[in-house]
């Protein structure tokens, strides 16, 4: 029944905010700049990873991270929607360290969907196997960068989740910054209410036994974007994104009858600093951002997931080819016809 109140007050939030600045909204077509005719390709190279750091009152910190320090996404967008692709090469530097940091992997796919001012996201997320950072706080003869770090291979993340956001301010566009596929002419701000969602699947397998954690989290969080415009084609844009949440997990282990169910509240906060160039062709830029989310699993424990990341981004608009205008608009006719 809480869980139903919940969901039904935030639904309810993020629906009477919509209403009330769609009776509000006064466009100007002067501030903002779509680009909602071209086909947009973006490569993005990020240096983002995985960590878990889990702290015990009767124990160090244990910080686990991934052996993939640098990311690549490809994206694609054209009109109302979007999609991205990332995984982490090993030809990229600082993915290869397998002997001593052992074998991860990392796919990532996302869909989005801009109607309005509204906007829809959705992202599967794959990664296996993990390393323990600080293994020299558990191995007291441990040699960085000579002896393998303590490692998990058979740890795996699995998450499928979404957000739908939308822009209280019409003259601000978060498709400038986020996605790139609209053009900011002046400069504006805007409160973004979002609403957050998502299923995560824990996976460890070992030899003695299996044991798996699944959780369902909801957040909403008061997300807040300026951007400001220099030199015409230049931005620098700012966001903080804090965010409180509900989370009802549930733990399992091969050989115990009873599952271990917990609910708690995450506490997030987000931020981040973008500067970037934009014309009517090509765009890149670099980001500087940083999440971190952190919750109390029991009395003693608490756990704390932490995203500290830069990105640098170039990409090319192009007029999409008459196929694919047919695919997204079966139904448009030509002028005069």
């Amino acid at each position: 029944m809480a869980l139903k109140n919940s969901i039904f007050l935030i639904c309810l939030f993020c629906f009477t905010s919509g209403v009330v600045c769609q009776k509000v909204r006064n466009n100007d077509s002067t501030a903002i700049r779509s680009f909602v005719d071209k086909i947009l390709l973006k490569v993005n190279v990020d240096t983002q990873t995985e960590s878990y750091s889990v702290k015990s009152e009767n124990s160090s910190d244990f910080r686990l991270e991934t052996n993939n320090q640098l990311e690549l996404s490809l994206s694609l967008d054209y009109d109302f929607i979007g999609v991205s692709i990332g995984f982490s090469p090993k030809f990229l530097p600082g993915n290869n360290e397998n002997e001593l940091k052992g074998e991860s992997t990392y796919q990532d796919f996302s869909f989005r969907f801009f109607i309005g001012q509204w906007t829809q996201t959705l992202q599967y997320k794959n990664v296996k196997s993990f390393y323990v950072e600080n293994t020299e706080d558990f191995i007291p003869s441990w040699i960085k960068g000579q002896d393998p770090y303590i490692q998990f291979p058979d740890f795996e993340t699995i998450f499928w989740g979404g957000a739908t956001s939308f822009v209280l301010n019409p003259n601000f566009s978060l498709r400038n910054v986020v996605y790139n596929t609209e053009w900011q002419l002046k400069s504006a701000g805007s409160l973004i209410p979002t609403l957050r969602y998502g299923y995560t699947n824990l996976i460890l397998e070992s030899d003695d036994s299996n044991s798996f954690e699944k959780s369902f989290d909801i957040s909403l969080s008061p997300d807040y974007y300026y951007t400001y415009v220099f030199q015409k084609n230049w931005f620098a844009s700012l966001f903080l994104s804090p965010g409180l949440g509900i989370r009802f997990s549930t733990a399992e282990e091969e050989g115990v009858d009873a599952p271990e169910k917990k609910t708690s509240w995450p506490i997030s906060f987000d931020g981040g600093l973008q500067l970037g160039y934009s014309s009517s062709k090509i765009i890149f830029g670099g980001n500087f951002n940083f999440e971190t989310t952190w919750y109390t699993s029991d009395n003693t424990t608490n756990i704390t997931n932490n995203s500290l990341y830069a990105k640098v981004y170039v990409g090319y608009r192009f007029d999409a080819p008459r196929i694919v205008k047919k695919i997204v608009h079966p139904r448009k006719k030509k002028r005069g016809s």
